[in-house]
């Protein structure tokens, strides 16, 4: 099942606990069970993270977890970036009192888990006809269309006399926040913080993964 979003950001869940990890998607391969049976995975690169912050109740209205992956060096660190040198972070409502600040949070914390949902942005394709982007079968090749066999045809109307609010058209095609629900999480990879869950993942190699419990 998957749950498209254009909103970009993070997705704050209901409050309930629940693990979650930052990760990086290096690629797809694939592992073999114990029947010899091979199974697809994609290969994600989760955490170490740390927890920078707790939101509470009654400074923040709303409690949740922040958490940041991928520490700057120094240099690097911006002047609005100082005292949370992470590249990313981001935010998980969630119980509060199962956390404290500082805390490490690894890929072992997955060990005992069957399934997870993956949140990413899709691979942007740049702008995209309608053929392409909403799968339109074009005009037909005969009868004096020759040159215009992708091109969407009529878009208006007679009454009202215009293009109706949403119609579906050429624009901008992916680079939409995507959610991947029910992965089977396949193996863990301890040593190299590496966790493989069968199926693909959103995005291009290098993408920022959010990975969560149901």
């Amino acid at each position: 099942m998957v749950e498209n979003r254009a909103m970009p950001g993070f997705q704050l869940l209901g409050k309930r606990f629940m693990k979650f990890i930052l990760g990086l998607k290096i690629g797809m391969s694939q592992i073999f069970d114990e029947d010899g049976k091979h199974i697809p995975v994609t290969l994600i690169e989760a955490g170490p993270c740390e927890v920078t912050q707790l939101k509470t109740k009654e400074k923040d209205d709303y409690e949740s977890v922040q958490i940041g992956f991928l520490k700057l060096k120094d240099k690097k660190v911006k002047k609005s970036q100082k005292g949370k040198p992470f590249r990313y972070l981001r935010e998980f409502k969630a119980d509060i009192s199962e956390y404290k600040k500082g805390q490490k949070i690894d890929v072992s914390l997955f060990e005992d888990v069957k399934l997870v949902k993956v949140s990413g942005f899709s691979k942007g394709k740049g702008f995209a006809g309608g053929v392409k982007r909403w799968g339109f079968r074009g005009q037909p090749k005969t009868r004096g269309a020759k040159g215009s066999l992708r091109s969407i045809g009529s878009v208006g109307g007679s009454m009202p006399p215009r293009v109706i609010k949403g119609k579906k058209m050429p624009g901008r095609m992916g680079f939409e926040r995507t959610t991947v629900k029910n992965l089977e999480v396949a193996k863990i990879d301890k040593k190299n913080n590496v966790l493989m869950v069968k199926g693909a993942v959103p995005g291009r190699k290098g993408t920022l993964l959010e990975i969560r419990t149901k």
